[in-house]
C-alpha cells in the first residue's frame, strides 16, 4: 500500500511538472505576439498558415519559421513572407516570389504585383513543419488557452481549497 502511495505522488508530481511547463510555454508564446498576431522571438517568427496559400511549397496547417530580412538583403526570385492587413484590422499572411526590389522606397513587389513596405515584410522561410501549425494555432487561440490552461488551473485551485477545508475540519488522515 505504501508503494502505491509513493507511485501516486510521483505520478502527480511528474504530471504537474509537465502540465505547468506546457502552460508556461503557452504563455510565453502568447506574450511574444507582434503587432500582426504572430509569435516572434527576436528576428524569428513562427508563422502559422491558417488559410490556403497560393504556393505549392506551403499548405494550410504548416508552421513556418521565418527569419526577418532587410529590403537591401532581398533579391529578385526570393521567397518572402509578408503581412497583409485587411480593412477590419484582420491580418493575413502572404507568401510569394519577389518580382522587384525598390531599395529607395524600402519596399518589394511579388511577381503577382502585390507590393509591401518593409514594415509589412516578415522575412524569408528557414524551416517548415508540416501540420504543426494547426496544433500551435489551437494552443495560441483564446479558447485553447482558456480550456487548456485557465480551466484546469481553476479546478486545481478549487480542489486545493476543498482539501484545505477537509484537513482543517477533520484533521490529518494519517494521524
Amino acid at each position: 500500500m505504501k508503494a502505491l502511495k509513493i507511485f501516486k505522488k510521483t505520478f502527480i508530481i511528474v504530471f504537474a511538472f509537465l502540465y505547468f511547463t506546457f502552460a508556461l510555454i503557452m504563455t510565453v508564446l502568447l506574450l511574444n505576439f507582434n503587432d500582426y498576431g504572430v509569435t516572434q522571438f527576436g528576428d524569428m517568427s513562427l508563422m502559422v498558415l491558417k488559410s490556403k496559400i497560393s504556393n505549392e511549397d506551403y499548405k494550410k496547417g504548416d508552421l513556418v519559421i521565418v527569419e526577418a530580412v532587410e529590403v537591401s538583403e532581398v533579391n529578385v526570385g526570393d521567397t518572402i513572407f509578408a503581412y497583409k492587413v485587411n480593412g477590419d484590422n484582420d491580418t493575413e499572411i502572404q507568401v510569394g516570389k519577389v518580382g522587384q526590389v525598390y531599395e529607395d522606397q524600402r519596399s518589394i513587389s511579388f511577381e503577382n504585383g502585390n507590393t509591401f513596405s518593409d514594415d509589412f515584410i516578415a522575412g524569408s522561410p528557414v524551416k517548415v513543419y508540416s501540420g504543426l501549425g494547426s496544433f500551435l494555432s489551437v494552443i495560441e487561440s483564446k479558447w485553447g488557452f482558456l480550456f487548456i490552461v485557465l480551466v484546469p488551473c481553476f479546478l486545481i485551485f478549487i480542489y486545493e481549497i476543498y482539501a484545505l477545508i477537509v484537513e482543517v475540519k477533520y484533521g490529518d488522515e494519517e494521524e
